[in-house]
């Protein structure tokens, strides 16, 4: 298997701080984004991102990640396998992975290389009573990453997943995958169940139930609140001084946004029915304005700077004297 380093996916050194992680994150997946990049090959690029800030990201991760990067990732012909016996305590000793990640991912995250798995899932010893009078299969639990724009309207998704299983009498892991439909309007931490996808039962008992917890990707422009999303939006000082008509981005495409004159900074921008799906309908879109100055400095930008500046006779801080 190869090792993926994860730091060099996102561009960061091994000591990196979580702020900077999350900033190199949503530059690359900004970057990346397929709504927002047309290349083929964008789409895979922006997945390999998400998935390394799905591990940097999360501090429990990547302290078990790097523990396995010192022990041996970056080895000569890039193959890899864990020490003897390693495996994570993120997840929950049933806990698995699906959806749009790696099976580097998969199998370091989700039980792929734990010892003892098939026992955690009805295999371990005593069987022979079990099987003789019948015995229900276990719950399957997979944490399942989904995109915003995949909350947006049922999407069925592929499944991958290690189910125990007996050869010749043999304790061994089958991969089972198949296709889920993840309904439109899912929020993060919600868990779906799946009839009769998890352990076969033994004897004439049903099989176990598959259980998906939902992990919401993070966005590189929009954060999550609730059902609503909020997104800063640069704008030019003339443009909050004097009003304009910008574009801003939805998770359906660009909307012509109109600024008023004299916008402030901070200002917030209501956009109803372009947040996230649920149950009582469509949550709304916060468009947050941020005032940005120009990169460009030259002596007649800064003589109109200074011209704006004798005639507005404007004191941002009066209000300071004021309150004295």
């Amino acid at each position: 298997m190869e090792f993926k380093d994860y730091y060099k996916i996102l561009d960061v050194e091994a000591d990196a701080e979580k702020a900077d992680i999350k900033s190199a994150y949503r530059k690359l997946a900004r970057k990346y984004h397929p709504d927002l990049n047309p290349d083929k090959e964008a789409e895979n690029k922006f997945k390999e991102v998400a998935e390394a800030w799905e591990v940097l990201g999360n501090d429990s991760r990547r302290a078990e990640y790097d523990e396995l990067r010192r022990y041996g990732g970056a080895r000569p012909g890039g193959g890899f396998e864990p020490p003897p016996g390693w495996q994570s305590h993120t997840g929950g000793k049933e806990q698995q992975f699906s959806g749009d990640f790696s099976d580097f991912f998969n199998d370091l995250f989700g039980g792929g290389f734990r010892s003892g798995a098939q026992d955690s899932h009805g295999f371990g010893g005593g069987m022979g009573d079990g099987m003789r009078g019948g015995m229900r299969g276990q719950d399957v639990e997979i944490e399942m990453p989904v995109f915003l724009e995949d909350t947006l309207k049922d999407q069925k998704k592929p499944v991958s997943y290690e189910l125990p299983a007996i050869e010749n009498g043999q304790r061994v892991s089958k991969r089972k995958s198949l296709k889920v439909t993840i309904p439109a309007g899912v929020t993060e931490g919600e868990r779906i169940r799946v009839r009769g996808q998890g352990t076969p039962g033994t004897g004439n008992a049903t099989a176990g139930d598959l259980y998906l917890h939902i992990r919401l990707v993070p966005h590189p422009m929009f954060d999550v609140q609730g059902h609503n999303l909020s997104v800063v939006v640069p704008i030019a000082p003339w443009e909050a001084a004097l009003g304009a008509k910008i574009n801003v981005p939805t998770l359906e495409g660009d909307i012509a946004l109109s600024i008023r004159p004299g916008s402030q900074s901070g200002q917030k921008l209501r956009v109803k029915g372009k947040g996230l799906t649920s149950k009582q309908g469509r949550g709304d879109l916060y468009a947050i304005l941020k005032v940005v100055m120009p990169d460009k400095k030259d002596e007649d930008i800064n003589r109109l700077w200074k011209e704006l500046s004798d005639k507005a006779a404007f004191d941002p801080r009066s209000q300071w004297r004021k309150d004295k």
